[in-house]
């Protein structure tokens, strides 16, 4: 067992667990149930404190929470991968330059070989010609070979691209929430602090999204269903979105959505469209066809301050959501500066 426990101690720490979850009002899940055990051995230091945080902030926890937990403190899902996929873009980087360092570094000394053929020529001795011949049978070689390296070359640097494309899906995956598709946590870090960099002073507009009832659907429905509506969900905010902004899910009913570049006002218009959009979608189960409840979303909208932190960023943006929720369900509430 990976804690050394022996028998009497694993099945000591497994009711504990047990009775840890159900504190917690959470199933027994695979997951749930590895994290529970983590919790209970009290080694784990991140990972205790991280739930410990949590419960002390939102006073709950839920199956989301704990699938991210798993991925990074069980799984052992950390920065090393995304450091091996930097150090395979460098790599595919130097080798595409090294094929066009190759390939001018060839057509400079052909183009040698030819200015000393023009020379000889305007020469009559017969050892000359001979040098000529001797030469223009080397330059016709060096050619042969010169085609030959490029193909060569040009065939590497096509399996590189190959490759660094199959790296980037896989790193996506690094960045996606399993269920929604839409960006993580780990994702909404590396975007946000790249933006940053970029343009300090950069105009970011944030929207959080929580589905109303979310929960109490989920317990009458089934946790799968619940999934799927998410997804659908999900995939609706993506679609208003679009390649401009970042969506990332951030909880296990919300969405967190950031628009670089984009006015509050602008925002204001993109969270109502949202609302109207998810509002409009209908759930028919395809298995027995039967009508789900309509599901409604409430927003909150704010903007990024200067010198501000991203948690600062979300804090505002969730205050704005949670005056929307006190307005009533289905409520878009904007937080001025």
């Amino acid at each position: 067992m990976k804690h050394h426990d022996s028998v009497a101690q694993a099945q000591v720490k497994m009711a504990k667990a047990a009775k840890l979850l159900a504190q917690w009002k959470l199933p027994v899940t695979p997951i749930n149930y590895a994290i529970a055990y983590e919790y209970i051995c009290e080694k784990n230091t991140p990972l205790i404190t991280k739930i410990d945080q949590h419960l002390f902030t939102y006073g709950r926890l839920d199956n989301f929470l704990f699938e991210q937990l798993y991925r990074e403190y069980v799984l052992g899902q950390n920065n090393l991968r995304d450091e091996m996929f930097d150090e395979v873009k460098q790599l595919t980087a130097d080798l595409s330059e090294t094929c066009q360092t190759s390939t001018q570094q060839s057509s400079q000394l052909l183009s040698t070989l030819d200015n000393n053929v023009a020379t000889l020529q305007s020469g009559n001795d017969a050892e000359t010609e001979q040098a000529l011949a001797n030469l223009t049978q080397t330059v016709e070689q060096l050619r042969e070979q010169q085609r030959a390296l490029i193909e060569k070359l040009t065939a590497s640097e096509q399996n590189a691209k190959n490759l660094y494309q199959e790296f980037n899906a896989a790193r996506r995956e690094i960045y996606l929430d399993p269920v929604t598709k839409l960006f993580n946590h780990k994702a909404l870090n590396k975007h946000f602090d790249a933006w940053l960099t970029d343009s300090p002073d950069r105009q970011i507009a944030a929207l959080v999204v929580s589905v109303d009832e979310f929960n109490r659907f989920s317990d009458k429905f089934g946790s799968l269903i619940g999934d799927v509506i998410l997804s659908k969900i999900a995939n609706k905010v993506s679609n208003y979105v679009g390649e401009s902004g970042l969506p990332v899910r951030t909880g296990n009913e919300e969405f967190l959505i950031l628009l670089p570049d984009v006015e509050m006002g602008i925002a204001g218009e993109i969270a109502e469209k949202i609302r109207q959009g998810v509002e409009r979608i209908r759930f028919i189960s395809s298995k027995s066809g039967i009508r789900l409840p309509q599901m409604t979303i409430s927003l909150g909208v704010s903007e990024f301050q200067q010198r501000e932190t991203l948690q600062s960023l979300i804090n505002r943006t969730k205050k704005a959501l949670s005056d929307a929720q006190r307005q009533g369900q289905n409520q878009v509430s904007m937080l001025s500066a």
